[in-house]
């Protein structure tokens, strides 16, 4: 076999990136815009020893779970992944990619799961969206996405998981800097200004923001174009971030603010939070209340308990906590963040947290009586120190954990911190992952620590893409590893 071969193939699962799955004479090969149960003739794309890729060339039957996607360019996009599959199949591959991970990884036979949870509307979900600007063949200046694995800007506002009002700031931004002669950046040569539109919107208060990621010092015409933004209802703030490094990091170290307040307001249930361009923020609030309310719901507070929030973050799901716990403990290693979460305390009145900037797996152990992590020497990476022992200084009694929340990024917890928490012995863990393959080996260290699986429960926090959420809760049944 060789590359540009066609051939009929019957796809049988997806990959975790949402290509379609399938065998032809023994070998197996990830199919680009394939789903599960259609039929189709392919051809190949790229071969390696025991697999290989291939594009749909032709559907030969269609699978009876695939439909007519609403995003006319979802597959040079590539963002929805699996926009084309029926949504009741998308949460059944979710919930199935959970539970094979878990046993392949992971290498647990019995398994606790919940049913996944799903979306009443799929769609228009997404709180916040970063569009890359642009300049077509023509000269035209366009905003929209990139196309899958490149930098070629697709054109489009009309995102369907992203909110209406998009479109009609994109349309406000465009038409001012063609009237006004504005360039756009241009990646290879490192020239032109206008970068990126980050757009942020609170779906309980309807404020917006807007922020411009400029490669330069200045926006030329700036105060004309908030007052032309602010007759778009809900505009809250408006700032230009200054980003002038030639790489894909999206803002710049500085954001200077032009028009309304630095932030808008938002709630995940009754708490209420201040969002800025920099802040991370769950894109889909309302999924992020259930999977807050399973996490709360999981830790099993009375009132009295002790809890650790590690990856705090801006303190949501801390603050989620506070509610039923006696003291919440946040701990993150990005000061901004950490600033942002004391912050959401203090304009919710919540006043049983505190927030410690530093690295978990050194922080943790000083609360808890036990020598620091790290390297064995006793000091931390962090530069956090000073802050840690400021912190030990107003609480004389010991904290050790009567709970501990681990909410990481996708590679999921550090190694040592793992082992961190299992010295620290809590009662309870709440781990909530947004990827499963590290979440699975993640839960087997910690059951190897002397803990079991008691919940686990997917929760469907991005419809339409290949992505999953997953809560999950853990009680000790030794003190011993």
């Amino acid at each position: 076999m060789k590359k540009n071969d066609e051939f009929i193939i019957k796809i049988e699962d997806m990959s975790v990136d949402g290509l379609g799955i399938g065998r032809y004479e023994g070998m197996t090969f990830f199919v680009k815009d394939a789903l599960i149960g259609d039929i189709a003739r392919v051809g190949v794309t790229k071969l390696k020893k025991t697999y290989g890729y291939a594009r749909v060339i032709e559907l030969i039957r269609p699978s009876p779970d695939r439909g007519e996607p609403p995003c006319p360019i979802h597959r040079r996009c590539g963002g929805c992944q699996i926009q084309a599959l029926s949504y009741s199949k998308q949460l059944e591959f979710k919930q199935k990619k959970v539970e094979n991970d878990l046993r392949r990884i992971g290498g647990f036979e019995e398994i606790p799961i919940e049913p996944i949870v799903g979306m009443k509307d799929p769609f228009h979900y997404r709180n916040k969206a970063q569009f890359p600007v642009g300049t077509d063949k023509d000269g035209h200046i366009i905003a929209g996405f990139y196309a899958g694995r490149t930098h070629s800007i697709i054109p489009t506002g009309d995102c369907v998981v992203g909110v209406p009002v998009n479109r009609e700031i994109l349309d406000v931004v465009i038409s001012f800097m063609e009237e006004h002669h504005i360039s756009t950046y241009n990646e290879e040569t490192g020239e032109g200004l206008v970068r990126h539109v980050l757009i942020r919107y609170g779906f309980s208060t309807k404020e917006i923001l807007v922020c411009l990621v400029i490669n330069g010092q200045g926006f030329p015409g700036e105060d004309e174009l908030a007052e032309r933004l602010w007759k778009i209802p809900g505009m809250t703030s408006f700032s230009v971030n200054i980003n002038q490094r030639q790489d894909n990091v999206i803002l710049g170290d500085e954001t200077r603010f032009i028009r309304g307040k630095e932030y808008i307001t938002d709630y995940i249930g009754e708490v209420k939070f201040q969002i800025s361009p920099e802040s991370f923020y769950q894109v889909n609030p309302v999924q992020t209340k259930v999977m807050y309310d399973l996490a709360l719901d999981y830790a099993g507070l009375s009132g009295s308990e002790t809890v650790w929030d590690l990856y705090c973050g801006i303190g949501t799901i801390s603050l989620f906590m506070a509610k039923k716990a006696g003291w919440v403990y946040g701990v993150e290693t990005v000061p901004q963040a950490v600033a942002d979460a004391g912050r959401n305390a203090k304009i919710n009145g919540i006043k049983n947290v505190e927030f410690i900037r530093g690295k978990a797996e050194e922080v943790l152990p000083e609360f808890c009586g036990q020598q620091p992590g790290g390297d064995g020497s006793g000091k931390r990476g962090s530069g956090s120190e000073a802050h840690v022992q400021k912190v030990l200084d107003r609480n004389s009694r010991m904290a050790r954990p009567d709970v501990v929340v681990v909410d990481p990024p996708r590679k999921g917890c550090d190694e040592r911190l793992l082992e961190t928490i299992i010295e620290a012995a809590p009662d309870r863990i709440v781990y909530v992952s947004c990827n499963p393959s590290t979440l699975a080996r993640d839960l087997r260290i910690l059951c190897d620590g002397g803990y079991e699986l008691k919940k686990v429960s997917p929760v469907d926090n991005f419809p339409q893409t290949v992505h999953v959420e997953t809560v999950v809760l853990m009680s000790r049944v030794s003190n011993e590893p």
